[in-house]
């Protein structure tokens, strides 16, 4: 009797499974993902205006970047505007006109191309200082001012301060041993605009400290920012006027030192229109 060959079990073998494909996500869904992405980035784009977008798009035939550039653009321009507005704000302008509105034709000595160079405001990248000398009432706040509007347009940290706001604040600061922290705080702007120095002599009359406060102040900007010196009195003169020979040269070396001088000469606002001036 044969014997019958004794069967091996099936051996299932393995199926090349193909993987599932996803389902195409709903339109919905994807919108909404979108939008929920906008939330968490804290761009504020709504529904409606996503959906104008798509809209537009389609209508248009806008490649993705065109898309991108319609949605964002707006967006960031609101952003733009609100940082200026808010640089602005806490530049603390006392008086701020555009540059636009500076009379040119009234004194025609007034360099305008050199000022219209300076409202550029390559000069705070590169950490240099301007001064102003002339007398008062030809505009150099107006002048200085609208620069310092500039500067905040570029995206720069600006300050203004009158020399004797900024003497009685630091004054104040010697009195509650808060100095350092006084002056740490105004050498930290991009662009710090000290106004009316050498208006009248009171500011040192009160303040015995008042020259080597200057020279903290000065001196803690030197080599990293840039400083803007308005004052109606020649270099000549500072002596005369902080009553220390010896720290009136050092401030003097640390304000001129590679900065644009710029003087200013003519009739005087003040007077022609009879109106309160612009220093």
């Amino acid at each position: 009797m044969s014997r019958q060959p004794k069967q091996r079990p099936h051996q299932h073998q393995p199926k090349n499974r193909q993987p599932k494909k996803e389902r195409p996500t709903p339109a919905t869904t994807r919108r909404d993902q979108i939008l929920a992405d906008f939330a968490t980035l804290r761009i504020p784009v709504t529904a409606t205006q996503l959906d104008a977008a798509l809209a537009e798009a389609e209508k248009a035939g806008w490649s993705h970047l065109d898309f991108l550039h319609h949605l964002l653009a707006e967006q960031a321009g609101q952003r733009r505007a609100r940082s200026i507005a808010h640089r602005i704000h806490d530049a603390h302008f006392r008086d701020l006109k555009p540059l636009s509105a500076f009379d040119w034709n009234f004194n025609p000595a007034i360099p305008r191309t050199q000022l219209e160079t300076l409202a550029q405001c390559d000069f705070i990248p590169r950490q240099q200082n301007v001064v102003f000398v002339g007398q008062s009432g030809v505009g150099k706040s107006h002048l200085i001012q609208s620069i310092g509007e500039k500067a905040c347009i570029v995206g720069c940290r600006v300050r203004y301060v009158t020399s004797g706001e900024l003497i009685e604040d630091l004054t104040a600061a010697l009195a509650d041993h808060t100095i350092h922290q006084r002056v740490r705080f105004y050498a930290r702007f991009d662009l710090l605009i000290i106004d009316e120095f050498g208006f009248d002599k009171i500011e040192r009359s009160l303040c015995p400290h008042a020259t080597s406060l200057w020279y903290k102040i000065i001196d803690a900007r030197s080599n990293h920012a840039s400083t803007a010196l308005v004052t109606n009195i020649d270099f000549e003169a500072w002596d005369k006027y902080l009553g220390d020979p010896q720290l009136s040269m050092a401030l003097l070396d640390r304000v001129v030192n590679g900065a644009t001088i710029v003087k200013l000469t003519g009739r005087s606002y003040r007077v022609h229109r009879g109106d309160k001036p612009t220093e």
